[in-house]
């Protein structure tokens, strides 16, 4: 699957969308709507997106570089490699990108968006200088955006401070389900991309690694529930994620300095990648943030929610989970669109409601695929992107799957 078709796609369903409004529905206003939409969309990925990242990628990339060549991301490389080396057979043992990997999944685990983005770029573009073809994903490539896209975080701090925002109960009583939702997706993830590259589930390794992970977020997961509070779940996730990432920059100084490296001369060195990956990835974020919005814009999603709910009321089946469905099916497209979803189910049905907590489990149970796969491949001149975005549909599916079915469990 190309990024052309899909791209090509979601312009054309667009267009047909409108196209049956304006004809059977009589809205002379669609057109008009999705024009204004392309326009905003544009303006957003420069103004929103782009130009943000570029302050970050300069301040991570510097930070990045001094880690180097203080030998901390080989270090990293090293603890992860056992794992590593078996779900990403083609990276060479101590690659340095293997320890941008692991920085990246441990800035998303801990819900730091800003500093998971340069980590994750960096790891895009380690990878691709061991791709023998510039132009198609690798298979370790994939591996990774898939698994970036399963969007795993322990703790979904942002959801929770809206739901308190908007006057939750217990604003935190989204976090065993968002849990196991983005899991279950990043498990799928797994499954589906090591099916198709032929890894080995069964390898000792592998099934010690995962078990071990599991291990540690059930204990977690059993942890917060029995001994804090809701507001002392949100003040330690606060202060252990930010003093985690402040305990990684000092380690990265501390160990360069300890080397004799000039750490001023290596940030500066680091963080002049980041302007110029910014500028690279603006073509790649406005051609994919402008198709998506038009294809929200022309009410693709009503059709869509609409089917849904006549498939299931026709099947006898409960459809209590049918309006926080456009929160699903925004999220690979958007963030700040199923954001928006999210909190417009909130609002409507109320914070504590079935569809207002099912809708933030939805939020938390994925990443933004589409978005992702712009973003990262764009980075590093990706156009051939293979299965990446199937299999991330794939764990996207089957975080939304698990949604519903936890928040039944727990809500229904």
């Amino acid at each position: 699957m190309t990024l052309n078709y899909i791209w090509a796609g979601f312009f054309l369903v667009g267009f047909a969308a409108a196209l049956a409004q304006w004809i059977f529905l009589g809205d002379t206003e669609i057109f008009k709507k999705i024009i204004d939409g392309t326009f905003d969309s544009a303006r957003s990925a420069v103004m929103d997106i782009a130009l943000p990242l570029a302050g970050v990628m300069t301040l991570w990339l510097g930070i990045m570089n001094i880690g180097e060549k203080a030998g901390a991301i080989a270090w990293f490389a090293k603890v992860i490699s056992p794992f590593f080396s078996r779900i990403f057979p083609e990276v060479p043992k101590d690659h340095p990108a293997t320890g941008h990997m692991v920085m990246n999944f441990s800035a998303n685990l801990l819900g730091l968006d800003n500093a998971a983005t340069p980590f994750g770029l960096k790891a895009m573009e380690s990878l691709q200088s061991l791709n023998p073809d510039k132009d198609t994903a690798s298979n370790a490539q994939i591996m990774f955006l898939v698994l970036h896209t399963s969007g795993l975080t322990l703790i979904p701090l942002a959801i929770m401070a809206q739901r308190a925002i908007l006057g939750a109960a217990d604003p935190s009583d989204i976090f065993i389900p968002c849990m196991i939702a983005t899991y279950v997706a990043t498990v799928a993830g797994i499954i589906a991309v090591s099916i198709r590259q032929k890894i080995n589930l069964f390898d000792s390794v592998l099934l010690s690694w995962m078990g071990g992970i599991t291990v540690a977020i059930l204990a977690m997961i059993w942890y917060f529930t029995n001994f804090l509070t809701k507001t002392e779940i949100e003040v330690v996730s606060k202060v252990v994620s930010n003093l985690i990432l402040m305990g990684v920059i000092t380690v990265f100084l501390v160990g360069a300095m300890r080397k004799k490296v000039n750490v001023y001369e290596a940030f500066i060195e680091g963080a002049k990648g980041g302007i110029q990956t910014s500028i690279t990835v603006i073509p790649y974020l406005v051609g994919m943030l402008v198709a998506i919005g038009v294809f929200r814009n022309a009410g693709v999603f009503g059709f869509i929610v609409a089917g849904f709910e006549w498939l299931f009321s026709g099947l006898g089946m409960n459809t209590d989970f049918v309006p926080a469905l456009p929160t699903a099916l925004m999220k690979p497209l958007s963030g700040s669109g199923s954001k928006a979803m999210m909190i417009d189910a909130m609002q409507t049905y109320g914070p504590d409601s079935f569809v207002g907590r099912l809708a933030c489990i939805f939020q938390g149970s994925a990443d933004t695929t589409f978005y992702i796969v712009a973003l990262y491949f764009g980075s590093v001149g990706i156009r051939k992107t293979r299965y990446a975005i199937s299999c991330g549909l794939i764990a996207d599916l089957a975080g939304v799957i698990t949604a519903i079915c936890v928040a039944y469990v727990f809500f229904g």
